[in-house]
C-alpha cells in the first residue's frame, strides 16, 4: 500500500499507475488524512459464471412483491415517521 498527498500524485501520477498495475493499493491523502483508495479494475473473467447457481435454496414467496409498510417507505425517503 502506498500513501500519497494529493500534489505528490498529481506531480507523478504515471510513475504510480505502473504501481497500480501490479495490483498495488494507493491512499490517497490531503494533508496526510486519507481521503480515497486508488485500486487497479481486476481483468474480466476468462469464463462466465453459470446461470442458477442458487436454484432450489430459497422460495420467493407472494409477500415479497406486497407493498412495503408506511414505516419502512418513510425511513428509505428521509421522513421522520
Amino acid at each position: 500500500m502506498i500513501r500519497l498527498n494529493i500534489h505528490e500524485a498529481k506531480t507523478h501520477l504515471s510513475r504510480y499507475l505502473k504501481e497500480l498495475a501490479k495490483d498495488k493499493t494507493i491512499i490517497l491523502c490531503k494533508r496526510n488524512i486519507p481521503i480515497v483508495e486508488i485500486r487497479s479494475i481486476r481483468p474480466n473473467r476468462e469464463y462466465q459464471r453459470p446461470i442458477g447457481l442458487a436454484k432450489g435454496e430459497f422460495e420467493v414467496t407472494s409477500v415479497f412483491f406486497e407493498p412495503l409498510p408506511k414505516e419502512v417507505l418513510a425511513a428509505f425517503n428521509g421522513d421522520n415517521a
